[in-house]
This record gives C-alpha cells, sequence and structure tokens, in this order.
C-alpha cells in the first residue's frame, strides 16, 4: 500500500468558481490521497457566492476555500504540485509559471459558470451543471489506481533524466 499524499493544483484565470469546486470537492472525497488547491492567473479576490452554494449543497466543507493568484504556488517555499489541471480554456492558453518539481499537467475544459446572466434559476443550473461535470471527472481521476499514478511519476522522472546533458 503505498502512503503518498498527491498535490494538485487546479487553475482558472479567476480562481472564483471553476477551480475552487474542484479543489473543495477533491480535498472532500480524496480520502487523503491528495492535497488539492487552487489559484488564478488573474484572480478576483473573492470566491462566487454561488460556486460556494454548489459547493455546501453537496455537502462538501467551505473553509480555507479563497481566490488566489497562482504565483503563490511558483516560487520555492511553495510545495511542490504532482499534478497541475487547468479548468478553463483562457488559462490553458496563457503561460503558466514553471512549477517546482515538473508536475504532470492536464487540461479540462469547462464553461465559466461565473459568465452566464439570466435568473437566478438560470444562474444556479449553470453552477450545478459544471459542478457535476467537475465530479465526473474528479471521479474518474480518483479512480486511477495508485500503481498508474507512480508510473507516470517515475515517467516524468525519467523524461527528466534523459532531457539532462551528460
Amino acid at each position: 500500500m503505498n502512503d503518498k499524499t498527491y498535490n494538485v493544483l487546479f487553475l482558472c484565470t479567476g480562481n472564483s468558481a471553476r477551480s475552487i469546486m474542484a479543489e473543495a470537492m477533491l480535498n472532500a472525497t480524496g480520502g487523503g490521497r491528495f492535497c488539492t488547491y487552487s489559484a488564478g492567473s488573474h484572480p478576483t479576490g473573492i470566491v462566487h457566492p454561488y460556486a460556494l452554494e454548489q459547493i455546501s449543497s453537496i455537502g462538501y466543507p467551505l473553509h480555507n476555500l479563497r481566490s488566489k493568484s497562482w504565483d503563490e504556488f511558483a516560487g520555492p517555499a511553495a510545495p511542490h504540485m504532482d499534478f497541475v489541471i487547468t479548468v478553463c480554456d483562457k488559462a490553458a492558453g496563457e503561460q503558466c509559471p514553471v512549477w517546482p518539481g515538473q508536475p504532470i499537467t492536464a487540461h479540462w475544459s469547462f464553461e465559466d459558470p461565473a459568465l452566464v446572466h439570466g435568473t437566478d434559476a438560470e444562474i444556479r443550473h449553470a453552477f450545478a451543471k459544471v459542478c457535476k461535470e467537475i465530479k465526473i471527472r474528479l471521479d474518474l481521476f480518483q479512480s486511477l489506481p495508485i500503481e498508474k499514478l507512480e508510473k507516470l511519476a517515475l515517467k516524468r522522472e525519467l523524461d527528466q533524466i534523459g532531457s539532462s546533458k551528460p
């Protein structure tokens, strides 16, 4: 049995909705396998109230959720990430910092529910839809066997060794 805890960083532009929901859900359901964070390239400074409402409505804790810059995770004192996952197309297209430890990166595209205009019911529906989509991806991610995660980490290290000059 492997007791490694994997650090996961979810990135979005504003870090107010999608990345926050992903952080809250994976921290709540990861069973100690994951230590999850979120950040944005241009954080809004607030967590969207409908994101908080959605997280709370499905029973996940709201403590420690805040909108923050990805710069917090790019410095030498930052925790080394094993996975960095962008959850919006805009952030995926931006020039990201160089992450310490060379984490495995991925892009999961979700529509931005914060851009939906309409009635409260329509906006809530957009947040619920995206929250459900994120949960499906997180369930798939969590179902990966630890051995495969270790192989991916090993491949990363081997690629790093292979790219260094003798």
